[in-house]
């Protein structure tokens, strides 16, 4: 993972410069939670994107994503997976 400042969900730099995803996974870091991670970083590896991972473990700030299943994964700020575990192929189509 490149460390970039981010600024406006883009990569700070010349215009064309790839932007950062940011990657949010919600739950309480069960084992479920875990493996999504590790899909996650697996997938966003393989597609050589640059992002930020957050894990956001607390109940009330799950409840305030909308989020009833957990594991999610919240891309750019939209839920795109909740209550299961895709695989890290599966999950390439979500971060292209």
């Amino acid at each position: 993972m490149t460390a970039r400042r981010v600024e406006g969900g883009r990569a700070s730099g010349p215009p064309g410069e790839p932007r950062v995803r940011k990657l949010q996974i919600l739950g309480t870091g069960c084992a479920k939670c875990r493996l999504l991670t590790e899909h996650v970083e697996q997938a966003a590896r393989e597609l050589g994107i640059d992002y930020t991972l957050e894990k956001v473990t607390g109940i009330q700030d799950i409840a305030a994503f909308g989020v009833v299943a957990t594991p999610a994964l919240v891309v750019d700020g939209e839920i795109t997976v909740s209550g299961r575990v895709p695989t890290a192929e599966s999950l390439k189509a979500l971060l292209r």
